[in-house]
């Protein structure tokens, strides 16, 4: 007999939840009826109580635990099947970077994992539309507290979409240059020259000035240096573009040029500018340069002048006045130009 039969004016369920949560209640009641038994020592009724217990939980209770599980098994079958195969096209996909994998994957397991619990909910009767709804205004309310997390996750799948920068990227972000490692949900991690590690909120990624180093595929270096006035600018650029010829890091397809870029106070202000196609060895290939420009220069006896001012006379007759007042020498420590 059913418990809607046993009390008078009670209505029947009609509906799976409504027998659950029946069958929870009676087990719950003879579970405390064991325990009143217990704590009053009467033994005989603690043995029929165990046995109700079982009973109930054998009949009503234990059909609905075996279909969960076997319902969370296929699914959990499945979503691994799943996962492997959207792991296996996302990487052999060309157009989509590591990153966004990385998202694409992450986004995968939360929708698997939240309709797997949700469908095994549901095998004991609970009402998943009340339940959906609940957690969506959990989620609002969340929304709302993690406002900042909330910006940065909307700014990361803006980056995965437009794609100012990917995992392996050379990048100039805040002053700081550094190699992009992972891009997740909340920030972008670099990692500087210093073998630091660098994390951006993606906020910061996607508000402020970015300069991305490899995204074009070919880079230009600029080496600047400097030679004296007196020295001959196509002499200098001849033993510059000389050092180009031998090194096989340089983009042959690209031409290379030295130029005169600005007459400083005390130099020739020139640059040496050639492109690269690996962009990670743009900072050793800039410093292995100048100093081979160095090396060059001085071999080939040409001035590379430091910072200095040189002042000339042209009338030294005033000098000469200046010795005696009269006489027309000029004072110790001065000699005429």
């Amino acid at each position: 007999m059913t418990l809607y039969q046993e009390i008078p004016n009670q209505e029947a369920p009609d509906s799976a939840a409504a027998d659950t949560t029946n069958s929870v209640l009676e087990a719950g009641q003879e579970v405390g009826s064991a325990i009143d038994a217990l704590a009053t020592g009467d033994i005989d009724s603690l043995g029929q109580r165990v046995q109700d217990f079982f009973g109930n939980f054998v009949e009503n209770v234990l059909p609905e635990v075996i279909t969960a599980t076997l319902v969370f098994l296929f699914l959990y079958l499945v979503y691994r099947v799943l996962r492997k195969v959207i792991a296996k096209v996302l990487g052999r996909s060309k157009r989509i970077d590591a990153g966004l994998e990385s998202l694409l994957m992450k986004s995968f397991v939360i929708v698997a994992w939240t309709f797997i619990v949700v469908m095994v909910l549901a095998q004991f009767g609970i009402d998943v539309t009340a339940l959906v709804a609940g957690l969506s205004i959990a989620g609002l309310a969340l929304g709302f507290a993690a406002r900042d997390s909330l910006e940065n996750f909307i700014s990361g799948v803006t980056i995965m979409i437009d794609r100012p920068f990917r995992v392996g990227d050379q990048v100039v972000v805040d002053g700081t240059y550094g190699t992009v490692q992972d891009i997740t949900l909340r920030s972008t991690r670099l990692r500087t020259l210093n073998n630091e590690v660098m994390v951006m909120p993606n906020t910061l990624m996607i508000n402020q000035k970015l300069i991305n180093h490899t995204l074009l595929g070919i880079l230009r270096i600029e080496v600047p240096f400097g030679i004296a006035y007196k020295e001959s600018t196509e002499a200098a650029r001849s033993v510059v573009m000389e050092l180009l010829k031998t090194d096989s890091r340089i983009a042959a397809d690209y031409p290379a040029e030295v130029v005169v870029t600005d007459l400083g106070d005390s130099s020739v202000n020139m640059s040496l500018r050639f492109y690269i196609r690996d962009t990670s060895k743009e900072i050793p290939i800039k410093a292995d340069f100048t100093e081979r420009i160095f090396k060059a220069l001085k071999a080939a006896q040409i001035e590379i002048p430091f910072p200095h001012l040189q002042l000339f006379i042209d009338e030294a007759k005033g000098l000469k006045d200046l010795g005696d007042g009269s006489s027309g020498s000029a004072p110790v420590g001065w000699t005429p130009i």
